[in-house]
């Protein structure tokens, strides 16, 4: 379960940090651009507004890049939860074609299974004694649960009922695994490092290629790596289930929880 260095840091810090740094790039490039004006002619500075386009243009397409990586991984733990709440709830209501004497034992682990699911999926990933403390309850759980399913079907053989519950329950298993799996799926950090660091050469750029010129362009620059650095801020936020502004929604589950009986919204 462990997590990137990264994750330690709040998106908040992480993109503020980023953004600082910018400008002191920024800072620097100007002072170097003015330090080297008088010995500069105008092809050279041709060039560096080409290499500067060429930089701006290869940052433009890492973010592009990187913000599909994390909205992928997003999407793809919203569609991970959505499925677990349906396997559960499939399970819940083809426990009933189980022999009468299991029926009720079922349900009650069925239901005490939906509500360490939710209570989960509200720990933080780095909480890592409590997310194995759920981990092993959910595992002792599903046990259970199929002891139960392999115990009707020896007196029940029916594919029809038990089988169909089984099915229902397998389903439900590989759904948890698969959620779990994608929590611990990120934007590789190679890539996120990549990504500051051509931010922070095209920062170094705007100010060196300003002090070519002998201008400072203050609004525009502050503009523009304000906006870089607010996206860069969306995919760090993407990228982090449980942690930052933008969460999966657990309405999924919640919403189930409060359908059973006994459950309250």
């Amino acid at each position: 379960m462990n997590q990137p260095m990264l994750y330690a840091f709040s998106s908040v810090s992480i993109t503020a940090g980023l953004f600082l740094l910018i400008m002191v790039g920024n800072e620097i490039g100007f002072r170097i651009g003015r330090f080297v004006q008088a010995r500069t002619d105008e092809e050279i500075k041709s060039l560096t507004g080409a290499i500067q386009a060429s930089v701006l243009g290869l940052l433009a397409l890492l973010l592009g890049f990187t913000f599909s990586m994390s909205m992928q991984r997003f999407d793809a733990r919203n569609h991970a939860l959505i499925s677990e709440a349906n396997a559960i709830g499939t399970a819940q209501l083809r426990a009933q074609l189980l022999p009468e004497r299991f029926q009720q034992e079922t349900s009650s682990l069925l239901e005490a299974y939906l509500e360490s699911r939710v209570a989960a999926g509200k720990v933080e990933l780095t909480a890592f004694e409590d997310r194995k403390a759920y981990n092993r309850e959910v595992a002792r759980l599903q046990a259970e649960l199929w002891t139960l399913a392999v115990n009707a079907a020896h007196e029940e053989p029916s594919p029809v009922k038990t089988g169909a519950f089984i099915n229902a329950l397998n389903e439900m298993i590989d759904a948890q695994g698969k959620r779990n799996a994608l929590l611990d799926m990120h934007v590789p950090e190679v890539v996120l490092l990549l990504l500051f660091t051509v931010f922070m050469c095209s920062g170094g750029m705007l100010g060196y290629s300003s002090g070519l010129s002998g201008r400072r362009i203050v609004a525009p620059t502050l503009m523009m790596s304000f906006l870089i650095a607010l996206i860069v801020f969306i995919i760090i936020d993407l990228d982090r289930p449980r942690r930052g502004l933008i969460q999966v929604d657990q309405r999924s589950l919640e919403v189930l929880q409060a359908s059973t009986p006994g459950g309250q919204f």
